[in-house]
């Protein structure tokens, strides 16, 4: 029976976490290169490659990215063990759900969709992840996730296999602070032509959108300023620098947290958000459901 060496999957995780040798040699009061020596007899008992170099940083290959996933799990049990008998912590363990949430999806919007988890049961622990879909798919096809929350259905240009299921819908509307809302309102969508907007990054599913329209409308809009971080765009917006893009459902949302102001719904655009979910060798998206086991 082969039998896993988990002082050597301890250090592997601490470097992991910590993002050094020298880091992790710190936390374990052990020099460095004891803990080389270690990494190099667990990369040859697993017979993969963990980490490559990247100048002065170690990056976890995509074994490493699985290894450090189960490690994690691993010795989060482990904490919760030790709370457990000291009475720190409930006997019954929490079910754990791991969503990816694409960066270009707002987090008022992800909350939104995860609400009906926290109606469920306190038993339930959400842990969330924002990245580029490509890199959520890959982590979801290694089962390091169990769902992710997209502004657009996974397509055919994806490795993983995917079928895709709306959780919901929202029309797209401008926003901005109070002065640029009250001028580009006016006159709206020719109001467009040459006002300052604070876009998504070009490629992504809602500014392929805008573009499209604006060519149709025959719209020139001043671009000031470009991110696929939304909650880089809200500032911008508070801060008016530019109209910002936003799902309509969030109107109240955006007026009290953010301070802007709807100035119009464009007629075209909807946001579409969908769940993306592993079934076995295949991946899927379902709306209200996790999938299949």
């Amino acid at each position: 029976m082969e039998w896993l060496n988990y002082h050597h999957l301890l250090y592997f995780w601490m470097v992991a976490r910590e993002g050094s040798i020298a880091k992790a040699g710190e936390k374990l009061s052990l020099a460095q290169p004891t803990i080389s020596g270690q990494l190099r007899a667990l990369e040859e008992a697993l017979d993969q490659k963990l980490f490559v170099r990247s100048g002065r940083h170690l990056v976890l290959t995509e074994s490493g990215r699985l290894v450090f996933s189960y490690a994690d799990e691993i010795f989060g049990i482990g904490r919760e063990l030790l709370e457990t008998l000291k009475g720190k912590r409930s006997t019954r363990r929490p079910a754990r759900l791991m969503v990816g949430v694409v960066e270009s999806v707002p987090n008022l919007i992800a909350d939104l969709l995860l609400a009906p988890i926290w109606k469920m049961s306190d038993e339930v622990q959400v842990i969330c992840r924002d990245d580029t879909l490509e890199r959520l798919l890959a982590s979801l096809a290694l089962h390091e996730l169990d769902a992710i929350l997209a502004d657009a259905p996974v397509g055919s240009t994806h490795r993983v296999r995917a079928f895709n299921h709306k959780l919901g819908e929202s029309p797209v509307g401008l926003f901005g602070a109070s002065a640029l809302a009250a001028r580009y309102r006016r006159r709206f969508p020719q109001s467009l032509d040459g006002a300052p907007l604070c876009l998504p990054a070009p490629g992504s599913p809602l500014r392929r959108d805008l573009d499209d329209w604006f060519h149709e409308k025959r719209l020139f809009p001043n671009v000031r300023a470009e991110s696929s971080d939304v909650d880089m765009l809200n500032i911008w917006g508070k801060r008016g620098k530019g109209l910002i893009p936003a799902p309509v459902a969030l109107q109240s949302e955006l007026r009290r947290q953010d301070r802007v102001m709807l100035v119009a719904v464009t007629p075209v655009i909807s946001e579409y958000f969908t769940r993306a979910t592993s079934s076995g060798l295949t991946h899927a998206a379902f709306s209200l459901v996790w999938g299949t086991s």
